[in-house]
């Protein structure tokens, strides 16, 4: 199915995309401020799409903080899954509470228990996936389409957000008053696992403070590969 969304702002496209899959389309949310954008303009027109977040065991108390206040201001439901227990079990006991600070693979493992198996899991059934992602994020995210074919899952991924600046969705929330990590006031600008997120200083690339500590400029868990 074609999605032309390119000339349409963002309550255009999610309106679109309600009226193309009314009972199969999805976004993911990781409570970041640009995805705190795109909620509010699903849960202010109500419309049929599923909002659902990841829960890794692993997130900052302040995350968790803007679940408990997007679900009171809003009144609606943000379904969480949580990595398989087994797989978790599995890991710390042979491998302890920190290996992926190991190597780059033993992090990819953590992130592929804790992220990527449940994310597989959430998009069961789903056939138009939403993401907060923007071409600011990281190098390999600037030639971005705002719509794309996830071949692996064989879903259409749409960026409504791709083209929008930090400015941008900061001002949308100051705007609408919407629930934000206060973590994005302390130099903390992409959100992850407590363990594996850090504060960066004005001037560093904006995945700066994810995985710090890996000798990359090609910083993804494996959700967006």
């Amino acid at each position: 199915m074609e999605l032309n969304v390119e000339n349409l702002n963002l309550e255009e496209t999610l309106k679109l995309i309600a009226l193309k899959f009314p009972t199969s389309a999805a976004f993911s949310t990781s409570l970041s401020e640009e995805d705190q954008v795109i909620t509010h303009y699903i849960f202010a027109n109500n419309l049929p799409i599923r909002v659902f977040t990841l829960d890794t065991g692993r997130l900052f108390p302040e995350t968790y903080s803007v679940l408990s206040s997007t679900l009171e201001r809003y009144g609606k439901k943000i379904e969480v899954f949580f990595p398989k227990h087994e797989g978790v079990e599995k890991l710390i006991t042979e491998k302890g509470p920190s290996s992926f600070y190991n190597s780059l693979e033993d992090r990819k493992e953590c992130c592929f228990i804790r992220k990527v198996e449940p994310l597989n899991r959430a998009l069961n059934g789903v056939e138009c996936w939403i993401t907060g992602l923007r071409a600011e994020h990281s190098e390999n995210r600037k030639a971005m389409p705002m719509v794309e074919k996830d071949e692996a899952r064989n879903i259409i991924k749409v960026h409504p957000l791709t083209k929008w600046t930090s400015e941008e969705v900061k001002a949308e929330i100051k705007k609408h008053n919407i629930p934000y990590n206060i973590l994005h006031d302390r130099g903390f600008v992409s959100i992850g696992c407590q363990p594996c997120t850090r504060a960066i200083k004005p001037g560093d690339d904006f995945r700066a403070g994810r995985w710090w500590w890996e000798n990359t400029d090609k910083k993804e868990c494996g959700l967006h590969a």
